[in-house]
């Protein structure tokens, strides 16, 4: 997606039929459903989810009489009314009603790709297993030293990206977290963001992946349809994107951990973060930001919540909250991060991911672990026991608060007691977010 390609206007959909596959609670749903009802669209909403679960998302819904809503269920009948159909990407590709619409020859895409495809701007698209929240929004921070005015969007908690096609300018600049799924929309378009950032792949989502080839041919979308106009800034250090190193057509610049300047300060915890930054560095640098700018914006970047993120200290305990850690690879980077002793809490739902390393690193970095039920702690707990020399579990919990408290009564000060789980939240939690403000809450109501 070159910037020197002429953009069309953004088409109306007055009394156009609009079905949103998939509402959801995190926002994004929410918002592009805003965005199509006051463009005077006609507007349906179809969610698996049921209206008590949807409440919060309906009740902001509520001002708009232009939407009608089919709560419990998808129907094959809307789609075939439809003229457009934005796919909420937790809706899965192998979904019978998204497979239909696909079948049908409908108008199906997704937030991130219908607004890249009408943006007038450079697009700085950011993917990869781990560490792509903080990188987007550290490269958003930094971005801002050039004097642009700098959106940032994606995958992002709370928001969505198609309601800026109203706001940006050509002058702007618009950085998007984008997750495998989302990439899928690029993929259907053939298109790919001017500035690629790929973070580094690890296993993950099996649970709706039938391998490991499949999500990382999804997440290559991120730079396959580049030109030699565009840059790919890539982990030469990853052993997979090293290997995909050489498919890019577009421009190549490299980054490692190596890469952090030993004179720079970081609030961010953990070796994993210096690799991350030092990708947000490369694309900085690439849109003129001076070095000292770069340095001040990285010492002063507090970090983003639900990932390594302080809580509170209570009788010389250090809370940390990494729920966004859904992965083995995640809990065993958080372990890593720190060197006093940690009370960890692991374990949780199911994502088709091999444990044994987590375990080990448990076993042995841990002090103790309080793990929470899921369809993985099994698993996890045969590793854990595996490979451990002195007793470490605490205890299985089906309630956060009692794992807090046994781990609270069992640390010592000078430690931490850290949720990092490994595994997805489904099961205990609405999602991994709930999880973490959960913790957040039983932590500032400790003493």
């Amino acid at each position: 997606m070159t910037l020197d390609t002429i953009k069309p206007k953004f088409p109306s959909y007055k009394n156009k039929k609009v079905l949103i596959l998939g509402l959801g609670l995190l926002g994004r749903g929410i918002k592009d459903t805003i965005f199509f009802a006051k463009q005077g669209a006609k507007v349906i909403v179809t969610d698996l989810k049921t209206k008590k679960q949807l409440e919060p998302a309906l009740k902001l819904l509520s001002p708009y009489k232009n939407i009608t809503f089919v709560l419990g269920r998808h129907r094959f009948e809307d789609i075939d009314r439809a003229d457009l159909i934005i796919r909420n990407a937790d809706v899965p590709f192998n979904s019978k009603f998204l497979q239909y619409a696909l079948k049908q020859g409908k108008n199906v895409d997704m937030d991130e790709s219908l607004f890249a495809e009408y943006c007038p701007c450079p697009i700085i698209g950011v993917t990869g297993t781990r560490g792509k929240t903080t990188t987007t929004i550290l490269i958003a921070e930094l971005l801002k030293s050039t004097g642009r005015r700098v959106h940032l969007a994606g995958n992002i908690q709370g928001e969505a990206t198609l309601p800026l096609i109203t706001k940006v300018k050509s002058s702007d600049l618009v950085v998007l977290e984008l997750s495998s799924w989302q990439l899928q929309g690029f993929g259907w378009k053939k298109i790919s963001p001017h500035v690629a950032v790929f973070t580094n792949i690890y296993p993950d989502h099996l649970n709706r992946y039938k391998n490991m080839t499949e999500y990382i041919n999804d997440k290559k979308h991120i730079y396959k349809h580049q030109t030699t106009d565009d840059f790919l800034i890539i982990n030469r250090s990853n052993p997979t994107t090293k290997k995909l190193i050489k498919e890019a057509n577009s421009r190549v610049i490299t980054f490692s951990q190596s890469d952090f300047p030993p004179s720079y300060k970081t609030k961010l915890p953990g070796a994993h973060n210096k690799e991350n930054i030092a990708a947000a560095i490369q694309v900085a640098k690439l849109f003129g930001v001076k070095a000292a700018a770069i340095k001040q914006v990285i010492a002063s970047f507090p970090g983003v919540a639900h990932r390594l993120e302080f809580v509170k200290t209570i009788n010389g305990i250090d809370f940390y909250n990494d729920t966004t850690s859904t992965t083995p690879i995640a809990g065993q980077k958080a372990l890593a991060s720190f060197t006093k002793p940690i009370y960890l809490i692991a374990g949780g739902a199911t994502k088709k991911l091999d444990l044994t390393d987590f375990g080990r690193s448990i076993a042995k970095k841990a002090k103790l672990v309080a793990l929470l039920d899921g369809t993985a702690t099994d698993a996890l707990e045969s590793a854990i026991t595996k490979y451990q020399k002195t007793p470490k579990i605490v205890g299985r919990f089906d309630n956060l608060e009692t794992a807090v408290k046994t781990l609270y009564a069992a640390a010592k000060p000078g430690s931490i007691i850290l949720l990092s789980p490994g595994c997805a939240s489904f099961g205990l939690f609405a999602n991994e977010f709930d999880r973490g403000d959960q913790f957040k809450r039983i932590v500032k109501k400790l003493s």
